[in-house]
């Protein structure tokens, strides 16, 4: 047997029909689109909205708020930490530099007390602070106001 007659006994492949796969896929497609357009068109609308203040700024502070950075204070106004050992003094120090000041002039206790000496906030968080580190040691530094 030749090759020729072995081809010729062969089926021919069947042939694809030409307009339904077309239709199909066009057919997906449309139902993609009107489907996108439906939940688009459904999709609420969103409010935008302004986060509100925690709490009013004091009149001494600055209005604008920079990023927070620590400090390195190591004196601050009104407080006398002579009376505590060098290790309360430091850590009294480090907490005082390293807490931002909740008044929102976005800088640290310490400088906070420093330049705004009539900020209620700061006032009322360094005799807190003291009064934490000392009293846990169990000596209570004295604390002068400002005039």
């Amino acid at each position: 047997m030749s090759s020729n007659e072995s081809n010729s006994n062969s089926a021919p492949p069947p042939a694809a029909p030409e307009g339904k796969p077309r239709s199909s896929v066009g057919l997906v497609a449309l139902s993609l689109i009107l489907l996108a357009g439906l939940v688009w068109a459904m999709a609420p609308a969103r409010a935008k909205f302004a986060p509100a203040p925690l709490r009013p700024v004091p009149a001494g502070c600055p209005q604008t708020a920079p990023d927070f950075v620590p400090s390195d204070a190591t004196e601050v106004p009104g407080v006398d930490l002579s009376s505590l050992s060098p290790a309360q003094r430091n850590h009294i120090l480090y907490r005082l530099n390293m807490e931002p000041c909740p008044c929102s002039c976005n800088t640290s206790i310490a400088v906070c007390r420093i330049n705004h000496p009539t900020c209620p906030l700061c006032k009322d968080l360094v005799e807190k602070i003291v009064a934490e580190e000392s009293g846990a040691r169990g000596q209570e530094p004295e604390i002068r106001s400002q005039k």
